[in-house]
């Protein structure tokens, strides 16, 4: 008996037994959901969490969850139709539903893996420098760009191998996502030791509370009221920048290459109908539960160490000299937008330092506190401000350990994506030599790209056009499948019906909505009326494609219809 055969009596013997016996059953065979979850807890994540605990403090912790649990639905939806047709889902959207948005998809994929590498290959350099102290000198960058690239690489082709290498696999996918979890979930148990968390807080921030989208948090009233005149533009600072965090979240909760893995990773273990309530547990313990976790843990640490936490040495209270150069210049970033706003002619980037700071500290200290409490830091400006917490070697490394295991485990499931992709649009197996060079590309990509260009201007111009395609074909896909949920030709006898077909498609609706108007918001930031003409020709060559099928389907069944009773007759006479 194989294996999938043996999975499946598995599952059947447990349904026999219970509730608790199927879960015991469905946590041993998990896999995908960990894939998911790999690929989730990267650079993304974690600047979308820091950015959250800053601007926001604990107000903030619902949203991430809450986002994912509708990209969970999605997910669950594309699952649920791979596992009932036995069809790869690439070849049934552009049978049943539409071409454009077919190819459409796998591009946007395809364009999203190649560089999005380039970000995670970043990261993972900068853990490996910063946090763990290795490879600093010389040639540094390339010791660890080459590291990365070949301990990745090795990873992805055990996949490839399937049976025991595919088991090894997801075994050490495990194992990372586990490392992350623990590693960020350490610097908060650390932080509650020394009593430093206010939990009471800390759990009502997991309230939901849409107000934040047209509202500042209560935490800025006494530094709002201290600022006068200025009050509202500071208001409008942190408006446009919390609301800007929450609608990326919203739209970047699951991206546009997640939702090409899951049915192939699903396929790719050649599970059918059987499996499907598997896979939607999967999904929840391999992706959601280590999501909220790590993020919510990141969030945690970032509002307790920087919201309404000004660098005192940018309000004059050390030595300025030491603040970094990029946080110095988003700090006068801020001064400067209020001067432009006051109709000020003053312009700080053409004096010297001296002038610079001579002329900050004559402005109100209401406003330069203000500015300080807006500026977004990296993850190392977080492990640095956790020594004091947990100790400099303990903060550097166990934050490091966090944040390497990030980009090692996205980056292994680009590359694994990504030889789907390729595989999928040439219509090859979904294994094989194809399936190798296909997995291969983003770690070159992202690793060439991390080196000559994520540190220059030029990151703009692969950047801006892969994440404004993601964005706009991230709730395209979600149409999709809410399409290819109630295709009955598609599905047959398999289309959920009553009210489970309800409450799935209000679910999916949710998150068709969410995700569109995250997206159309973050477009339009991005690109404006070019993002906006960009979405309606793709709809418009879309929406024509499929009046052109729709008419050559309609000829197509007259001429059969008309056509058959001629063949009757010849066949009679």
């Amino acid at each position: 008996m194989s294996q999938v055969e043996q999975d499946r009596q598995a599952i059947l013997d447990a349904k026999q037994k219970g509730t608790l016996a199927t879960l015991m059953t469905y946590a041993r065979l998990s896999g995908p959901g960990w894939l998911q979850g790999a690929i989730t807890l990267g650079g993304g994540s974690l600047g979308g969490s820091l950015y959250l605990g800053m601007i926001a403090g604990y107000d903030l912790l619902w949203l991430q969850p809450l986002m994912l649990i509708l990209g969970i639905v999605m997910l669950s939806a594309i699952g649920y139709v791979a596992l009932s047709t036995d069809q790869r889902p690439f070849e049934a959207i552009n049978q049943h539903v539409n071409p454009v948005l077919g190819w459409g998809w796998a591009i946007a994929t395809l364009m999203a893996n190649l560089v999005w590498a380039m970000p995670q290959f970043a990261l993972g350099t900068a853990a490996m420098q910063q946090n763990l102290g290795l490879f600093t000198d010389g040639n540094g960058d390339v010791i660890c760009t080459v590291i990365l690239l070949g301990v990745c690489t090795l990873i992805v082709l055990s996949y490839d191998r399937g049976g025991r290498g595919l088991k090894m696999f997801e075994i050490m996918l495990k194992v990372m996502v586990g490392v992350i979890v623990l590693s960020f979930f350490g610097v908060v148990v650390a932080m509650g030791l020394e009593g430093a968390l206010p939990w009471g807080e800390v759990l009502a921030g997991f309230v939901p509370d849409i107000s934040l989208l047209w509202s500042v948090p209560e935490s800025y009233t006494e530094a709002l009221a201290n600022s006068g005149s200025n009050q509202s533009f500071w208001e409008g600072e942190i408006l446009n920048s919390q609301r800007g965090r929450m609608v990326t979240a919203a739209a970047t909760a699951v991206g546009i290459n997640m939702t090409f893995l899951l049915p192939y990773s699903l396929l790719k273990r050649n599970w059918d109908r059987d499996f499907r309530g598997l896979a939607v547990f999967d999904l929840s313990v391999g992706l959601f539960f280590p999501f909220l976790l790590a993020t919510s843990c990141v969030v945690i640490a970032a509002a307790t160490q920087f919201h309404g936490n000004p660098d005192p040495r940018l309000l004059g209270e050390g030595d300025a000299t030491a603040v970094p150069t990029v946080v110095q210049g988003k700090f006068e970033g801020h001064l400067q937008k209020l001067m432009d706003s006051q109709g000020e002619k003053v312009q700080l980037e053409s004096m010297s330092d001296d002038e610079k700071r001579e002329h900050i500290a004559g402005l109100p200290i209401a406003d330069r506190r203000l500015a300080a409490m807006l500026i977004d830091y990296d993850s190392g400006a977080l492990a640095l401000s956790l020594e004091k917490l947990t100790g400099k070697g303990v903060a550097q490394t166990v934050f490091g350990i966090g944040v390497l295991g990030m980009a090692v485990s996205t980056i292994i499931i680009l590359m694994l994506i990504n030889g789907f992709t390729i595989c999928e649009m040439l219509g090859k197996p979904l294994d094989g030599t194809l399936h190798r060079i296909g997995s291969v590309l983003p770690g070159l990509t992202g690793g060439i790209g991390a080196l000559l260009l994520w540190k220059t201007s030029a990151k703009f111009y692969v950047v801006q056009p892969t994440s404004i395609f993601g964005m706009m074909l991230l709730p395209i896909a979600y149409l999709t499948f809410f399409l290819m949920m109630n295709n009955r030709a598609l599905l047959g006898d398999n289309l959920p019906r009553g009210g489970k077909r309800v409450a799935i498609n209000l679910a999916m609706g949710v998150a068709l909505g969410a995700a569109t108007i995250g997206a159309g918001w973050s477009i339009w930031a991005k690109a404006g009326g070019t993002g906006a003409a960009l979405v309606v020709i793709f709809l418009s060559v879309a929406g024509t494609v499929h009046l052109v099928r729709g008419g050559q389907r309609s000829a197509g069944e007259n001429v059969s219809e008309n056509s058959a009773p001629t063949e009757i007759d010849t066949g009679e006479e």
